[in-house]
C-alpha cells in the first residue's frame, strides 16, 4: 500500500520535490548552530585555548565529570529503586505514589535549588529553628554543613531529574514476563537476588538510556550550578563570552561540551552491544507484585515519597509560602511582561517545532528516496546539545546576517529598521525550535506510524493531492499527539533558561529569565510568583503525561491482578 501511495505522488509532477527540498532545509536548520560552533571554535578571534588549558578550563571540566557521574548515579539508584518498588510490590498508597513520582518533572532544577537554599542556609527555618532549640545565638556555636556546594547541587539536580530512569525503567519493568521472577524465587532466590540478578539486568537498557538523558541535562545545566557556585563547562562559555568578550572562546568550551555528550551517546551504544533484550510473546504472565504487610510496606512508602519531597514537595512548599506573602509581586508590570514574552517565545516555538516536525515525517513516507530518511535522526542532533551551546552556534551567525538585513533595507527604503532578527524573540524561538525538535519529530513519527496506509491512499484516489490529506485526512487522525506534543515542547521552553540568558535582548525577559535574575539578587520573594507560573505549566505537562501513561498502562495490563 506505501508504495502504491508514494507511486501516486510521484505522478503528481513536480509536487514531491518541494516536499523534499522543504525537508532538506528544516534539516539543514536544525543541525546549523552545530556546525557553527564548530566553525566558531576553528576560527576564532582570538585564540584563548592555550590559556583556557593553563587556568580555568581542568577545574570547568573536572567539575562538569563530577556532577555528571554524581546525578546520574544518585538519579539512577532513586529511579530504578522506586521503580521496582512500584511494579513489584504491593504497599499503602502505592498507586499514589507511582504517580507522584513524576511531580518534580514540573521543578525546574534552578527552582528547587532557590528553595532548598532559602529553606537551609542561615536565616531560614532549619537553621532558626534549630538556634531557638538549643539557645545558640551565632554559626559559631555549632556546625552546619555548606548548603551551597556541589554536593547540594548533585542532590537537587538529582531530585529534578531522576523521573527520567523512573518512567523508562517503570516501562521496561512491566514488559518483562512474570515467568522469569518465578524461576527465580523457585531456585531460592530472595528479593535482594530477584532485583540484583533478575530485574536490573533486563531493565539495564531502560536505565542506562535513562541515566545518560539525565547526565546530558546535567551537563546542560546552568541556574542550579550557576547558584551553587560550582563552575562547570556552561558556566564557562557565559564567563568567556560574557565577561570576557571572546565568542571564539565560548565556542571551544561548547565544542568540548559537545565532545561529551558524544562520549555518552557512544557510551550507552556500546554498553548495550553485546546485550539482546527481547519481550516476551502476548500470552506471557504479567509480573505478579508481592503484597508487603504491616512495618516493611511503610518502609518502602516512606522510601518512595523521600524524591518526592526533595525534588516537588519541598520546593513547592516554599516558593508558594513567598508567593502568598509578597501579593504586591503578583502586580509587577515586569511580571506581565515576561508571561507574555514566555508565551510568544514557547508558544512560537512548539508551533515551529510541530508544523516543521510534521512536514519532515511526512515528506519522508512520501519521498521514492531512502535519502530523506537519514534526515530523521540528523534533525534531532539538537536534542543532545545544551542550550547554551545552541545559543553559540546561533547568535553569531544570525548577529551577522542581521545586520546585513538592516542595512539592506536602510539602503532601500532609507529607514533604520533596527535588529529584526537578535534584536527580538527570534533568536529565541529558534534556539528552542532547534533544542526541542526531536520531542516534536518523536511524536509525529509514532502518530503517523499509527495511520494505516490505506486512508491516505483512499484519498489520493479521490483526487486528493499530498497536501490535502495531510490536511483533511491525516491531521484530523493525529490531532491528539500534536497536542501533546505542542504541549510538551512548550512546557520545555518555559523552563529553558541557558539559551534564554544569552539570546534574549536587552530588557527582555521570560519567566525563566525573571525567576533567574530575582533568585541570584536573593530577592526570592519576588522571584516566587513567576516561579509559581513555571511550576503550574509544569504540572500541567506531568498530569499530561501521566494520564497517557495510565491508559497505556490499562491497555498493556489488562490481565494483571493482584495476589
Amino acid at each position: 500500500m506505501e508504495q502504491v501511495l508514494r507511486r501516486e505522488t510521484g505522478r503528481k509532477g513536480g509536487g514531491k520535490w518541494l516536499w523534499r527540498l522543504g525537508a532538506w532545509a528544516i534539516a539543514m536548520v536544525a543541525v546549523a548552530p552545530i556546525l557553527a560552533v564548530i566553525w566558531i571554535a576553528l576560527h576564532p578571534e582570538t585564540n584563548i585555548w592555550p590559556h583556557l588549558i593553563a587556568t580555568t578550563l581542568p577545574r570547568y571540566l573536572g567539575n562538569t565529570l563530577i556532577l555528571a557521574a554524581g546525578v546520574g548515579g544518585l538519579a539512577a539508584a532513586v529511579g530504578a529503586g522506586a521503580a521496582w518498588f512500584v511494579v513489584m510490590y504491593r504497599f499503602p498508597g502505592v498507586r499514589l505514589v507511582e504517580w507522584l513520582l513524576l511531580l518534580p518533572l514540573a521543578i525546574p532544577a534552578y527552582v528547587g535549588a532557590y528553595a532548598l537554599v532559602d529553606f537551609l542556609e542561615y536565616s531560614g527555618p532549619v537553621q532558626t529553628a534549630l538556634r531557638e532549640t538549643f539557645g545558640w545565638t551565632s554559626a559559631r556555636d555549632y556546625w552546619f554543613f555548606q548548603v551551597r556546594s556541589r554536593g547540594a547541587a548533585i542532590v537537587v539536580l538529582a531530585a529534578a531529574l531522576y523521573p527520567y530512569v523512573y518512567l523508562l525503567t517503570r516501562a521496561a519493568l512491566r514488559e518483562q514476563s512474570g515467568a522469569a521472577y518465578e524461576v527465580a524465587r523457585s531456585l531460592g532466590s530472595g528479593p535482594f537476588a530477584l532485583f540484583w540478578r533478575v530485574g536490573l539486568p533486563l531493565a539495564r537498557p531502560a536505565i542506562v538510556v535513562g541515566t545518560a538523558v539525565v547526565m546530558m541535562e546535567t551537563v546542560n545545566d546552568y541556574g542550579t550550578v550557576g547558584y551553587f557556585a560550582v563552575q562547570t563547562l556552561t558556566t564557562g562559555i557565559f564567563t568567556t563570552w560574557l565577561e570576557a568578550g571572546n565568542a571564539g572562546g565560548a565556542a571551544q568550551i561548547a565544542c568540548l561540551i559537545l565532545g561529551l555528550i558524544l562520549l555518552l551517546v557512544v557510551a550507552e551504544k556500546l554498553g548495550r552491544r553485546r546485550l539482546r533484550f527481547h519481550q516476551s510473546g502476548r500470552g506471557a504472565r504479567p509480573v505478579m507484585p508481592t503484597r508487603l504487610p504491616g512495618l516493611r510496606g511503610w518502609i518502602v512508602l516512606g522510601f518512595c515519597l523521600i524524591p518526592v519531597a526533595v525534588g516537588f514537595a519541598l520546593p513547592m512548599a516554599v516558593i508558594l509560602r513567598h508567593a502568598l506573602a509578597q501579593s504586591q509581586g503578583w502586580l509587577d508590570p515586569g511580571l506581565a511582561r515576561a508571561f507574555a514574552h514566555t508565551l510568544v517565545t514557547a508558544g512560537g516555538a512548539a508551533l515551529v517545532c510541530v508544523a516543521a516536525a510534521l512536514f519532515l515525517v511526512y515528506a519522508q513516507r512520501l519521498s521514492h528516496s531512502g535519502v530523506p530518511r537519514l534526515l530523521v535522526p540528523l534533525a534531532s542532533i539538537g536534542y543532545a546539545a545544551p542550550g547554551a551551546v545552541l545559543a553559540v552556534g546561533i547568535l553569531m551567525p544570525l548577529a551577522a546576517l542581521d545586520h546585513r538585513l538592516a542595512d539592506l533595507i536602510l539602503a532601500v527604503t532609507g529607514v533604520e529598521p533596527g535588529l529584526l532578527l537578535t534584536g527580538s524573540g527570534f533568536a529565541i524561538i529558534l534556539a528552542y525550535s532547534v533544542r526541542f525538535f526531536a520531542i516534536s519529530l518523536g511524536a509525529a513519527d509514532a502518530a503517523l506510524d499509527r495511520i494505516p496506509p490505506s486512508l491516505p491512499m483512499a484519498a489520493r484516489s479521490l483526487g486528493q493531492g499530498a497536501g490535502g490529506t495531510l490536511r483533511r485526512i491525516t491531521l484530523p487522525l493525529i490531532r491528539g499527539s500534536v497536542g501533546t506534543a505542542l504541549l510538551l515542547v512548550f512546557v520545555d521552553g518555559v523552563k529553558e533558561l541557558p539559551a534564554t540568558l544569552l539570546l534574549r535582548p536587552f530588557n527582555y525577559e521570560t519567566l525563566a529569565t525573571r525567576v533567574h535574575e530575582k533568585a541570584s539578587l536573593e530577592q526570592i520573594g519576588q522571584a516566587a510568583p513567576p516561579a509559581v507560573l513555571v511550576i503550574g505549566v509544569g504540572l500541567l505537562a506531568v498530569l499530561t503525561l501521566a494520564r497517557a501513561n495510565l491508559r497505556r498502562d490499562r491497555r498493556g495490563m489488562a490481565g494483571r491482578v493482584d495476589p
